[in-house]
């Protein structure tokens, strides 16, 4: 749906200007399509923020006026001479009513506004968490709806099979190892693609659901491996207040995003991840989280819901400890090689992403 339209429907809904069967309709849409339902929350923060603006700006005004008012007949004084002390007493008992009723208003609107901030918050601290795979069956849906049905589009998905879920990746080896988290994988089978939109089939080859971690390896024969990968894995853990950046894809093109490590556990305390202060929305499960030397020191998997930039990414080091599973339980994948060297350090930042974004893959899990 086309950006102008989708924000003239939203503001059509918000302001109950839709038909029963077009509302009906849209709050479908908005249930399967979280996107969507992101806009509305944050318009009608909006909206709000406006009409709170608006109410300001009018006080403000009104207040301007009753001052010019009270210069103009003497009531008040400004500049030279300051006045006598029972010019100050009469100004008061003639004004204090007024003072009072525009204290009292004061007060009502900071109740207000403190109301407002205290329901916020209360949506701030809200402790469930939100993965961060994207829902591709819903988005499959609202394309058809378009008369885009994915199945005209020449796709390496199977035939007949069902897009499930998405979310990114990055290899781990050059022959077409990639790391993401499980919840991504909800079908069974998943394709990848790069940032030049090629497609590639892969198979699944590992999942350890307890670290939230899943290896897939490219089995298409369309895919060259390259010759080595820029970046390296690291093996300790990562400091506090560490500047990190990510590449991934919530969006079909591949998008940055920076920030920095801002807890060495994640949600309740959890060992196995970082807490780190980013912007994430639905599709950037299983991106890499990179330091500034470029060395990955996480995955990115969940955020808190309704707090916006407080995100969580499996540690770094669970790589290695899945790949040793791999490795021990089909002994076909023991030649898996992991990165060793870096050639990102001292890099600017441009340059580090330009060399990295080939190494990560949108993912995009399908089930019949």
């Amino acid at each position: 749906m086309d950006d102008i339209l989708l924000l003239d429907a939203i503001e059509r809904y918000l302001n109950g200007e839709m038909n029963a069967e077009e509302r009906d309709y849209f709050e479908a849409l908005r249930k399967k399509t979280p996107e969507i339902d992101q806009m509305v929350v944050e318009h009608n923060m909006f909206l709000h923020q406006m009409d709170l603006y608006v109410a300001h700006s009018n006080i403000k005004h009104t207040l301007n006026d009753v001052h010019t008012q009270l210069i103009s007949k003497g009531d008040i004084y400004e500049g030279g001479e300051i006045p006598t002390r029972g010019k100050i007493i009469q100004f008061w008992n003639k004004y204090k009513r007024v003072t009072a009723i525009a204290a009292s208003v004061g007060g009502v609107i900071a109740l207000f506004i403190s109301g407002l901030a205290l329901y916020f918050s209360s949506i701030v601290t809200d402790p469930k968490l939100q993965q961060l795979g994207k829902d591709l069956e819903a988005v499959k849906k609202s394309q058809q709806y378009q008369g885009a049905i994915i199945n005209e589009v020449k796709s390496k998905i199977p035939l007949n099979a069902r897009l499930l879920s998405g979310g990114s990746g990055f290899l781990i080896d050059t022959k077409g190892y990639i790391v993401t988290n499980a919840h991504v994988l909800r079908g069974t089978g998943a394709i990848v693609v790069n940032n030049k939109g090629e497609e590639f089939k892969s198979s699944i080859v590992f999942i350890d659901q307890l670290k939230d971690l899943a290896i897939l390896k490219i089995t298409d024969s369309d895919y060259i491996a390259a010759k080595s990968i820029p970046y390296t894995i690291q093996k300790n853990n990562a400091d506090l207040g560490e500047e990190i950046f990510t590449l991934g894809y919530p969006r079909n093109d591949i998008v940055y995003g920076m920030g920095y490590l801002s807890a060495k556990t994640g949600f309740n305390g959890d060992s196995l991840s970082y807490q780190i202060q980013i912007s994430a929305n639905p599709g950037n499960s299983g991106a890499p989280v990179f330091n500034k030397d470029g060395e990955v020191i996480g995955v990115l998997s969940t955020r808190q819901a309704q707090a916006e930039g407080v995100t969580f990414a499996v540690k770094s080091k669970n790589i290695y400890s899945i790949v040793e599973d791999l490795k021990n339980s089909d002994s076909a994948y023991r030649k898996i090689k992991m990165p060793t060297k870096s050639t990102l350090k001292g890099v600017v930042r441009t340059s580090q992403i330009n060399k990295v974004e080939d190494f990560v893959y949108y993912v995009k899990a399908y089930g019949k």
